[in-house]
């Protein structure tokens, strides 16, 4: 009998929000030309399809009998779950039961998550890892231009800059083929460590860990002072610019270098850089947005790019680089705490309205906001908390910061839910774990770091019993007394029912069709019919508030909440490498990936490591006021005395989050996982 060759399918990488295109020949992948990657793939990319072979690939429900995770049936687990959440529902209410979603999944998870959420179980206690990931970037962004597309304009604009500053990011590692659209000779790069990218600048500005917001207003008091402030622009199309200055005039250059280490006329070239720049760009990431002031230090680098004139210029603009897969998709559509569907909020009546009518259900029945992600973590097990958690595609026993006492309080829950397709560090703790479809497996639509809709196409089947995760919420909603039509378990269905529900909010969808994603249509919402071309270039004409200019934000500096002292006299900062991607929980699967950087290890300056008599290749110990990690000595001539970098894709007594200070933004929530106090020896 002739055996069938598998389809060709066009699809997109599972890893960062790049979503470079790919094709899939069953589990064979290959690179394909698309605007994002241009036919590039990392070491990531082109190793993804032996997940789909994987041996540790999960494909039966896992129930914890006696202390062991134990083979169950589908229909006996989902009745089980379902049973266990309405119990301790009726007994102390619908916000005894908490979900946390990931910002990987789908734009059709994501919406569905919130749905059944706020319907099936009627929690308001619902937040998702991306809020350690794009929350102060998006929440400087809204209050900037009223509106929040982390990349207002396409990605290939990028390469026809004279000059772009990158704030945070070291996409040489994090995401290759996005060098390729950093052709400038004016590259400037801000971060402690001379990384990957560091090394490819024209400039790189190495701050002290937790300086960022004092090196962006020295910056821009070299623009006010050397007379390259666009006064034009300022007077037409912003507000607030009086009251930002007033900080920035007591940040001299000189000042600035003191607290910083950044020499004052490497703050001037930035400054001149720009200015004089026929096009310039300003691009933020975590580096710079992960702090407990995270919101305003982003704020201080919009401040700079609009004094520059940049937002909304065309040919010019601020950007944020979105990490995770869907991270822009999967703050929109309603698995955040405060947000419902288009990216409204949810304690708006009229939002409320719109979106409990295209669900079928009474407004008032909705819940309010909820707790954000660690501050719903940190509440798990307690008596006023959650007691169970039902978690779709994260892995916070690696990933939340002060991993330590996550540990603690995902153990003090009566029923803790995975959905994975791995046994992740999270999955191996719980009570039961679901083994879902992963990338390949099934159809469903992402929106990358540019803000565009793109289809991923299934490639090849799942294994026998193993369920998608909207398979999985319609079987858990339908026990739980929900209408079966009101949960789909089909991709495409979900995402003409989102259609609805984000038709005229901030991230309006109801324009995008899969047959229009089919035909290769580059749609960047807001799309809001089917006859618009999509926005890939926003704020051309008008800012989004309503009187259509940009906000200043009046933010000074305070340093990090934890400074260094006697007892932990280094700053640990933390970050990603080429061959792992977040937890690491898929990438430690990959024997190559996992060959070429097996364990963590820990940065630091050569004479910081002879002070605490530590040899290259030695094993320290890393030492917080919360926890202590071991990592293996890299003695590394570039790196700040004050300063050690550690990778947080490890597991067990390598995390690098057992260190990291939960201290929170008080606007976006965002843990401070770029700087904490510790001190180093050996092990």
């Amino acid at each position: 009998m002739t055996q069938l060759a598998a389809p060709v399918v066009d699809t997109h990488c599972p890893y960062c929000a790049l979503q470079c295109g790919m094709r899939l020949t069953g589990a064979q992948v290959e690179p394909r030309e698309f605007p994002t990657n241009r036919g590039g793939l990392c070491q990531k990319g082109w190793t993804s399809g032996s997940l789909l072979t994987n041996p540790a690939r999960l494909t039966s429900p896992l129930v914890r009998v006696n202390g062991e995770l134990r083979p169950v049936s589908w229909e006996l687990t989902l009745d089980y779950v379902a049973g266990r959440l309405a119990g301790l529902r009726a007994e102390h209410g619908p916000d005894s039961v908490a979900v946390f979603g990931g910002g990987g999944l789908t734009n059709e998870k994501s919406y569905l998550l919130g749905k059944f959420a706020r319907v099936a179980l009627g929690t308001s206690q619902i937040d998702y890892n991306g809020r350690f990931c794009m929350s102060s970037a998006a929440a400087a962004g809204m209050r900037a231009f009223g509106l929040d597309r982390g990349m207002p304009f396409p990605v290939e604009d990028l390469r026809k800059a004279d000059a772009v500053l990158l704030v945070g990011a070291n996409p040489a590692e994090t995401m290759p083929p996005f060098m390729q659209h950093l052709t400038s000779t004016g590259l400037i790069v801000v971060d402690p460590r001379r990384t990957p990218t560091a090394e490819q600048a024209t400039l790189h500005l190495k701050p002290r860990p937790g300086t960022d917001l004092a090196l962006a207003l020295g910056i821009l008091h070299a623009v006010v002072a050397d007379g390259h402030l666009r006064h034009d622009y300022i007077a037409e199309r912003t507000t607030g610019f009086d009251a930002a200055w007033r900080i920035a005039a007591a940040w001299w250059p000189e000042r600035v270098e003191r607290v910083t280490g950044v020499a004052a006329s490497d703050q001037r070239r930035a400054a001149a850089l720009l200015a004089k720049a026929r096009k310039a760009y300003i691009l933020t990431a975590r580096g710079t947005e992960q702090h407990a002031r995270g919101t305003d230090m982003v704020g201080a680098w919009i401040n700079l790019a609009l004094a520059l004139g940049l937002p909304g210029t065309p040919g010019s603009g601020y950007g944020c680089l979105t990490g995770q897969g869907n991270g822009q998709g999967g703050r929109e559509h309603g698995q955040k705490a405060d947000q419902l569907p288009g990216y409204r909020k949810i304690d708006d009546p009229a939002a409320r309205e719109h979106v409990a009518g295209v669900w079928g259900v009474p407004p008032e029945s909705l819940p309010g906001p909820g707790r954000s992600a660690y501050e719903l973590l940190d509440a798990l097990g307690n008596e006023t908390g959650p007691r169970a958690l039902l978690v779709f595609g994260s892995n916070m026993v690696v990933s939340a910061p002060s991993a330590g006492s996550v540990v603690d309080r995902l153990s003090s829950l009566d029923i803790l839910v995975v959905a994975d397709f791995v046994l992740s560090e999270t999955a191996s703790m719980a009570d039961v774990v679901l083994p879902v479809t992963q990338w390949a497996e099934e159809s469903g639509t992402m929106t990358n770091l540019e803000g565009r809709v793109l289809l991923r196409g299934k490639a090849i089947d799942a294994p026998d019993g193993v369920r998608s995760d909207l398979e999985v919420l319609h079987g858990l909603a339908t026990r739980l007394g929900q209408p079966a039509e009101r949960f789909p378990t089909d991709a495409e269905t979900v995402f003409e029912e989102l259609r609805r529900a984000s038709a005229g909010g901030a991230a309006d969808y109801s324009g995008v069709t899969y047959d229009r994603l089919r035909d290769g249509e580059a749609l960047h919402w807001p799309v809001p019919s089917v006859d618009h071309p999509g926005t890939p270039r926003m704020f051309l004409d008008r800012f989004a508030h309503p009187d259509g200019r940009a906000r200043f934000a009046a933010v000074d500096h305070t340093g990090p909440a934890e400074p260094a002292d006697a007892e932990y006299p280094l700053l640990a900062t933390t970050g990603r490498v080429l061959q792992h991607y977040q937890s690491g929980a898929q990438t430690r699967l990959v024997p190559e990936l996992l060959d070429a950087v097996p364990e963590v290890f820990v940065e630091i300056h050569p004479d910081t490591a002879d002070r605490a008599g530590l040899a290259e290749g030695a094993i320290a110990r890393v030492v917080s006021r919360r926890g202590s990690t071991l990592a293996r000595v890299r003695r590394v001539a570039s790196m700040r005395t004050d300063t050690v970098f550690l990778p947080f894709h490890f597991a067990g007594e390598q995390r690098a989050n057992l260190l990291t200070n939960p201290a929170l933004d008080p606007t976006s929530r965002m843990p401070e996982f770029k700087v904490c106090a510790v001190r180093i020896e050996e092990a």
